[in-house]
């Protein structure tokens, strides 16, 4: 399996290599956000203490929105018959969609990378100590391993690519706009409040900002609850708890996608 993830990494990477913009599209759109949130909004929600708070929410966003990738990527080589080719080789079935996570995880890392130093560019600091910002920086990678294999899931369900990138939007704006990711789920108001507080987004958003003790603006409510409190154990078993459920489902609908 590890062989066949490896041979299809390289082509995913060849292809990133003839196709440049891909690299760019997974760059250029979190600076986007970054600038979006931190001097469109945030004047209006704490200026440069909101930009602290910003960033962790900002990452988190960020891996999500990479899941798309995998997403469009898995729907196109499935409609283009390069699927077919591959199930008809004695290739690992795991390996196949492994090596198209793993490909969109590496130019995910990029594309973090520049958001780091973007981040500091603004202003963004990491407060606390270095080997707590090494463990956010890994329940960010746990979440987008997680955010990679939904989007696999979908790509492989959705029955070309133009349907894979609406049904890809339409769970991945929700998901992260109805969270604490650039405001406090505290302000919101009743059923709403309780999905933000719960979803895997704020968690993680939640255990980063502490990590990196990043504090909110003055403004902002507090967080409170079970998942404030516990946001490194929610994110980390929400993770795993995604990987569990879109793994499995993801091999099935590659062998289902044989009979399209």
């Amino acid at each position: 399996m590890f062989t066949d993830t490896a041979v299809l990494v390289e082509r995913n990477l060849l292809t990133v290599k003839r196709i440049p913009t891909l690299l760019i599209s997974a760059t250029i759109q979190p600076l986007m956000f970054v600038f979006l949130f931190a001097y469109v909004f945030g004047a209006t929600f704490g200026g440069g203490s909101y930009r602290e708070f910003l960033m962790a929410g900002i990452f988190t966003q960020t891996v999500v929105f990479n899941a798309a990738f995998t997403t469009v990527g898995l729907a196109n080589d499935t409609s283009d018959g390069i699927v077919d080719r591959l199930r008809s080789l004695p290739m690992s079935r795991l390996g196949v969609i492994s090596g198209r996570v793993t490909s969109d995880m590496l130019l995910g890392a990029i594309g973090l990378a520049v958001m780091v130093a973007c981040g500091l560019a603004i202003g963004w600091r990491v407060q606390g100590s270095t080997g707590d910002a090494a463990i956010a920086f890994g329940i960010i990678g746990l979440f987008a391993l997680a955010m990679a294999w939904v989007g696999a899931v979908t790509g492989l369900a959705a029955p070309n690519v133009e349907a894979a990138q609406s049904i890809g939007f339409l769970w991945m704006f929700p998901v992260t706009f109805l969270s604490s990711a650039f405001i406090s789920a505290q302000s919101l108001p009743g059923p709403l409040r309780t999905i933000a507080e719960w979803n895997p987004v704020t968690a993680v958003a939640t255990a980063c900002r502490q990590l990196f003790a990043n504090e909110a603006p003055p403004n902002f409510p507090a967080a409170t609850g079970w998942v404030a409190d516990h946001a490194v154990g929610y994110a980390v078993g929400s993770s795993l708890v995604i990987l569990a459920v879109c793994i499995p489902a993801s091999l099935v609908l590659y062998r289902r996608s044989a009979n399209r």
